[in-house]
């Protein structure tokens, strides 16, 4: 029998125990990455779906509406409510395709995107002091684990919008 290339070859035969560790930790690290975003929403009587929308929205500017369905897995009503709110507050811009007039391609407004620079420093903070905290191989192998954890097309999804497309 050959040994392991690498000393992760416990890491194979994880127990019960250290898997249930590990899904509190990420229990935990959401709360934790989603308090502070949730702080500053619930003032403005918005929750974590309005910050998914405004999230996707400034990182795909024109994104249509399917596409943000897509990416958010909700239901179309459940999007309608949230895409209401948030144009009827001025935080975004709904404009026709020109292509395809049945489109609706969504832009975030100055408010929408001052909006959106607030919520993600708070989260960007709390990364980066994480990061720093673990080191940089401990990050790589963390954005590993989080890549294996996504069903393919979400993985597609992500690779998409990480290379920079819609």
């Amino acid at each position: 029998m050959s040994e392991p290339a690498s000393g992760g070859e416990s890491l194979l035969f994880l127990t019960d125990e250290q898997l249930r560790k590990g899904i509190e930790a990420m229990f935990f690290a959401y709360r934790g990455f989603t308090a502070d975003p949730d702080r500053i929403l619930d003032g403005m009587d918005y929750g974590r779906a309005h910050h998914r929308a405004i999230h996707f929205i400034h990182r795909s500017p024109g994104t249509t509406v399917n596409n943000l369905l897509s990416i958010l897995g909700v239901t179309k009503q459940s999007l309608n409510r949230v895409l209401r709110t948030l144009i009827d507050d001025g935080l975004v811009e709904s404009r026709v395709g020109r292509e395809d007039k049945r489109e609706r391609h969504l832009f975030l407004t100055a408010r929408g995107a001052e909006l959106e620079r607030e919520l993600s420093d708070a989260q960007r903070a709390r990364m980066r002091a994480a990061y720093r905290a673990a080191g940089p191989v401990a990050v790589q192998g963390f954005r590993q684990v989080l890549e294996a954890m996504m069903d393919p097309d979400q993985r597609r999804q992500y690779q998409t919008l990480k290379e920079g497309g819609a």
